[in-house]
C-alpha cells in the first residue's frame, strides 16, 4: 500500500541550511566520513532512498543507519546500529552510520528520539524504538517486493538484504526496491525478534568506527577545518563566580595574526586570530583584571569546614531505610565506625572544549563534540538570540565526554557569542588544557560516616550511612529533585532500581546532610556510584574484618535476596582463585555493586613492597548487563572503566586555593601509565531478561576491590583519597 508524501522531501531532509556569509551548503554530517557536514554537491538522492528516519539504502544495497546519540569512543554507533541491523535483516558488510541533527529532529517532531548520550543510555534507553525503527523498514522492503511481484506478502522472507519469493524461486535486493517502499505506509505495528532468534545482537562485530581513528581520517572538534575559519582562545575568570573587570586590548591588537580582541559574556575574554597559537599567545600577554567576588577565599580547608559540619548535622534527607537502625546499634555486641572522603575530580578529557561557529543575523550554525545535540542546540540559539528553526548543531565525534559534554554548553555558548562579534565568519573556539582543568563541572565532593554493629555471632544487624557532600542536581536541574532531595546522591545505596543496594540489612538508615559548596558539581562517568561503591564496600569489609569473617562469605551472607549480585560475585571470586592463596606477596580483595542496571563485581590482586609501592597486578571483573550486544564492546568497556577509576583511585584529585583549582594540567592531575595498568580478565555474563548500562558501572568496583586488596596487604585502610596523597607502607 502506497503512502502520501506529507513530510519534507528528502533533498530538504538532507541539505538542512544554506550557509549565509560562506557561501556553501551544509546537510548531514557523516562521522564515519570528513568529520564536516555533507556538502549539497556531494548527495545524489535518487541513489540514496529513505525508507524511514532510521533507514537509507543505496542501489549497491549499502545501508545507511542514523543514530541520535553521540560516539565518544564506547561503541554506542556500532551497538545501536546492530540493533537496527538485527531487526532489517540487512548485509551487516554494507552499513554505514550517520549522526542527523537536533535541528532536523526538531523538524520532523523529534522522531529518532532523545539526542542525549550519558548515564549509560545509549542502548538501554533507545534499544526498543531502534530495533523497531529496523523492523517497520524491513516490513516496507518485504511489501515492496510482494507488490512487484503479485504475491503475498507472507510468503516472502528476507536475508542479509535479499527478499526472497520461495514458490517461484524470484529474489531481490534491498536496493532494487528501496524507492518503492519508500512510498508504502509504514505498518503501525511490528513484532520484534525474540532474543532466541537474534543473529547478530550478541556477536561481537568489529566497531564501524575504528578504521578512520587508527588511520587519523576521523575529524575531532579541534581538527575542524572551513573556509575563511578564524580561531580563537579564551580565558575565564579563575575564581569561581568571577567576573571580567577590564582588559587592555591595545597591547596585542598589533600582533601577528590578530584580528579582534572581545569580552565574552560577563566573566571572560578571548583573542580571535588567524591561527590558535597566535590566538593564545596574544590571549597569555593581553592584560586582564579579575572581579574575583565572593568566592576568593574559598579552600579546601574551608570546602572541609563544611563538609564536617554537615557530618554532624542531625537534619538529612532519607535515601532508604529498614527497620530501625539507631536502635538496632545502640544494642549491638560491637559497633564499628568510620569516616570516608571523596575529592573533586576533573572530567580531563582528552580533547579540551572546543565547538565552531558561524552567525549572521538570521542563521546560526555550530559545528562541536557533544553528548547532547539538543543541548547544544539550545545553548545555541539561547546565545545567538534566535529561534532554534533557525539554528543547527552538527556533532563531530567526541575525543572524551565522560558527562562533561552532557549537560554543559558552556563552550557552546562562549563560541556563538564569540562568532556574533564576527558576522558572517566562521570562528573555532578551543580551551587551553589549563583553562579545561579550572573551568570544569566536578565530581561532587562529599565524606561519609559509617556506623555498624554486629551481633554476638558476628552479623550485622545495623549499618548507619550519613552522607555529607554537594549535590549534583541542586547545581545542574532542581526540577529533578524530588521534595528538595537529591536522590542521585543515593546511587547503589537505594532500595530498587538501577541502582540498588546490594545487600539486605534488617536495620538500615542511608542518609544525606546536602552541603554546596561554590565549585560547580557535574555528572562525572560512574556519577554518585563511584564514591558510594567505597564507602560500602571497604566498610564492609572493615565490618567483615572485626566479625573474623572471610570477606566473600560475609558478603554472601547478606546477598540471599540478591541473586544477580551474588552470581558476579561468585563469579569473580571463582576465576581470581579467592579460595586458593594469593602467589607470594599478593593480596586480593572484592568488591560488588548494581548500577546504572547491571551487576557488576570485582576481584582486585595487588602487592605493595616495603617502601609503600604499590602494584595492581590483576583484576577480574564480572559484568551482568542482561543483553549484551556486542560482547567485545562490553570486554573493552570494562578494560577501559578500570583506566578512568584507577586514575581517580591513584591520581584524581582536585584541591581549591583562593577559589580556583589548584591542578592546571596534567602534570599535576595525571592519568595511569600504561606500565601502571593491570591486567583485567573480563567476564561477560548475560542473564538476560532486561538492559543494563556498560559505560560506567565497573568503574565503580575498581577502587573498593584495590582498597580492599591495599588492607589486606598492609593491615591498613584508606579512607581519604586519592591514594597518591597516602604512604601505603604496613602499618
Amino acid at each position: 500500500m502506497k503512502k502520501q508524501r506529507v513530510d519534507i522531501s528528502r533533498r530538504d531532509f538532507l541539505i538542512g541550511s544554506v550557509t549565509a556569509g560562506a557561501g556553501f551548503s551544509l546537510g548531514l554530517y557523516l562521522p564515519a566520513d570528513t568529520g564536516v557536514a555533507l556538502a549539497a554537491g556531494e548527495v545524489n538522492a535518487a541513489e540514496n532512498t529513505e525508507v524511514n528516519a532510521w533507514v537509507v539504502i543505496q542501489q549497491d544495497d549499502t545501508v545507511t543507519i542514523r543514530i541520535a546519540r553521540s560516539e565518544m569512543g564506547q561503541g554506542t554507533l556500532t551497538g545501536l546500529a546492530q540493533l537496527v541491523a538485527e531487526e532489517l535483516e540487512c548485509d551487516w558488510s554494507k552499513v554505514k552510520t550517520e549522526y542527523p541533527t537536533p535541528g532536523q529532529s526538531l523538524a520532523r517532531d523529534r522522531v529518532w528520539g532523545s539526542f542525549s548520550t550519558g548515564g549509560s543510555q545509549g542502548i538501554r534507553g533507545s534499544h526498543q524504538y531502534v530495533r523497531k525503527g529496523g523492523a517497520v523498514a524491513r516490513e516496507m522492503l518485504i511489501e515492496a517486493a510482494a507488490d512487484s511481484w503479485g504475491v503475498a506478502k507472507e510468503e516472502c522472507s528476507v536475508s542479509s538484504s535479499v527478499i526472497s519469493h520461495k514458490p517461484t524461486g524470484r529474489t531481490t535486493t534491498y536496493g532494487k526496491v528501496a524507492s518503492a517502499a519508500a512510498e508504502m505506509i509504514p505498518p503501525l505495528e511490528v513484532e520484534l525478534k525474540d532474543p532466541k532468534d537474534w543473529k547478530l545482537i550478541g556477536k561481537p562485530v568489529k566497531r564501524l568506527d575504528t578504521a578512520d581513528k587508527l588511520t587519523g581520517k576521523q575529524v575531532f572538534g579541534a581538527d575542524l577545518q572551513l573556509p575563511d575559519m578564524l580561531n580563537a582562545s579564551i580565558k575565564a575568570c579563575p575564581v569561581f563566580g568571577g567576573k571580567l573587570a577590564s582588559f587592555d586590548a591595545s597591547k596585542v591588537s598589533k600582533m601577528p595574526g590578530v584580528r579582534a580582541v572581545v569580552a565574552v559574556e560577563d566573566n571572560a575574554v578571548a583573542v580571535v586570530a588567524d591561527t590558535w597559537w597566535q590566538a593564545n599567545t596574544a590571549l597569555d600577554a593581553l592584560p586582564v583584571t579579575w572581579d574575583k567576588g565572593e568566592n576568593a577565599e574559598v579552600s579546601s580547608a574551608s570546602i572541609e569546614q563544611m563538609l564536617d559540619e554537615g557530618l554532624r548535622a542531625k537534619q538529612a534527607f532519607v535515601g532508604n531505610t529498614a527497620g530501625d537502625a539507631k536502635t538496632a546499634l545502640k544494642g549491638a555486641v560491637k559497633q564499628v565506625e568510620a569516616t570516608y572522603g571523596y575529592p573533586f575530580q576533573n572530567h580531563a578529557t582528552m580533547e579540551p572544549m572546543n565547538a565552531t561557529a558561524l552567525w549572521t543575523e538570521d542563521r546560526c550554525e555550530v559545528w562541536c563534540p557533544t553528548q547532547n545535540g539538543e543541548a547544544a542546540l539550545q545553548a545555541a540559539a539561547k546565545a545567538a538570540e534566535l529561534p532554534a528553526e533557525k539554528c543547527e548543531v552538527y556533532k563531530i565525534h567526541l575525543g572524551g565526554g565522560f558527562g562533561r559534554r552532557g549537560s554543559f554548553h558552556d563552550f557552546v555558548t562562549q563560541a556563538v557569542a564569540i562568532a556574533k562579534q564576527m558576522p558572517g565568519t566562521p570562528v573555532k573556539l578551543l580551551w587551553t588544557r589549563e583553562e579545561d582543568m579550572q573551568h570544569g563541572h566536578y565530581h561532587p565532593i562529599t565524606k561519609a560516616k559509617m556506623v555498624g554493629g554486629l551481633d554476638e555471632k558476628g552479623n550485622l544487624n545495623g549499618l548507619h550511612i550519613h552522607i555529607s557532600g554537594q549535590s549534583i542536581l541542586a547545581a545542574v536541574n532542581p526540577g529533578w529533585m524530588q521534595n528538595g532531595v537529591d536522590m542521585l546522591t543515593f546511587q547503589g545505596l537505594l532500595p530498587d532500581g538501577d541502582h540498588a543496594i546490594s545487600y539486605t540489612v534488617p536495620d538500615l538508615l542511608v542518609e544525606h546532610a546536602m552541603r554546596n559548596p561554590p565549585v560547580p558539581p557535574g555528572f562525572w562517568r560512574g556519577v554518585n556510584v563511584n564514591q558510594n561503591a567505597i564507602y560500602m564496600e571497604c566498610f564492609i569489609d572493615e565490618l567483615a574484618h572485626a566479625a573474623g569473617k572471610d570477606p566473600l562469605q560475609f558478603r554472601r551472607n547478606l546477598m540471599a535476596d540478591h541473586p544477580k549480585s551474588l552470581a558476579v560475585l561468585d563469579a569473580v571470586a571463582e576465576k581470581a582463585g579467592w579460595s586458593k592463596p594469593a602467589g607470594k606477596g599478593l593480596f586480593r580483595g572484592l568488591a560488588v555493586c548494581k548500577a546504572f542496571a547491571s551487576y557488576v563485581a570485582a576481584c582486585a590482586e595487588v602487592s605493595v613492597d616495603d617502601n609503600g609501592k604499590l602494584k595492581i597486578h590483576r583484576i577480574v571483573a564480572a559484568t551482568d548487563p542482561g543483553h549484551a550486544v556486542n560482547p567485545q564492546q562490553i570486554e573493552a568497556q570494562v578494560e577501559g572503566s578500570f583506566v578512568y577509576g584507577l586514575s581517580a583511585l591513584l591520581y584524581g584529585g582536585c584541591t581549591i586555593k583562593g577559589g580556583s583549582v589548584e591542578q592546571q594540567n596534567f602534570d599535576s592531575y595525571p592519568s595511569m601509565l600504561i606500565s601502571e595498568m593491570p591486567e583485567v580478565d573480563v567476564i561477560v555474563m548475560p542473564s538476560g531478561g532486561f538492559w543494563g548500562g556498560i559505560g560506567e558501572p565497573t568503574i565503580a568496583v575498581a577502587a573498593p576491590a584495590v582498597l580492599n586488596a591495599i588492607f589486606a596487604a598492609t593491615g591498613k585502610r584508606i579512607r581519604e583519597f586519592p591514594l597518591s596523597n597516602t604512604d601505603l607502607r604496613s602499618a
